[in-house]
């Protein structure tokens, strides 16, 4: 009978270390588990701030200067593929029939100005020409063009560029400073159909 009481009570130290490793395995799960489910509700938080910033200000109407927020130096902040022209409104209910001639620009990519850090632009865009024979003179004056649109392109910062009214502004720059330099007709819209800040 003393044999038989040694032997359990060896047994019962063993059968305690096993249930104190299952409890400790079991709690290390239980953390990792917790600190996953923390890091994703914190990033979904943190891109819901990022993504959303500009439909937030225009409803409470603050003024762009006091609401925006610096994001994340290399993350893309937006991609808009979207129709920009001199008249927003006349666009909405317009056919495409209804569109002039388009003459389609190379993909510009150029350094905005920034304060902290390096950002830039890449945009591809459409040129809504009253009539053919503008196209003549752009073909000839491309390198001319180019240049002009680079140059407004790198005037501006990001702040400036990531609404919808930024973009607006933009498109009526660019209209306006070609419109200027063309003889033959005009500009009547501008088409981004890239449009990608990082």
């Amino acid at each position: 009978m003393a044999t038989k009481e040694k032997t359990e009570s060896k047994e019962k130290p063993e059968h305690h270390e096993e249930v104190k490793e299952k409890k400790s395995s079991n709690m290390l799960m239980i953390i990792i588990i917790v600190v996953l489910i923390l890091i994703i509700a914190i990033g979904g938080v943190v891109a819901v701030l990022l993504m959303g910033g500009d439909e937030k200000k225009a409803a409470h109407g603050e003024p762009e200067s006091q609401a925006h927020e610096k994001p994340a130096e290399k993350s893309i902040e937006k991609v808009h593929k979207s129709v920009v022209s001199s008249d927003d409104e006349a666009d909405d209910t317009r056919d495409l029939g209804e569109i002039g001639v388009l003459y389609p620009l190379e993909t510009f990519t150029v350094n905005l100005k920034s304060d902290g850090g390096r950002r830039y632009l890449k945009v591809t865009m459409s040129l809504e020409l009253e009539g053919k024979e503008l196209a003549h003179e752009l073909e000839k004056t491309a390198p001319v063009l180019r240049d002009i649109i680079i140059k407004v392109l790198k005037s501006k910062t990001v702040e400036e560029i990531s609404s919808k009214k930024g973009t607006k502004k933009i498109s009526d720059e660019i209209m306006g400073t070609l419109n200027a330099k063309i003889k033959d007709g005009k500009i009547k819209g501008i088409y981004f159909t890239e449009f990608v800040i990082q």
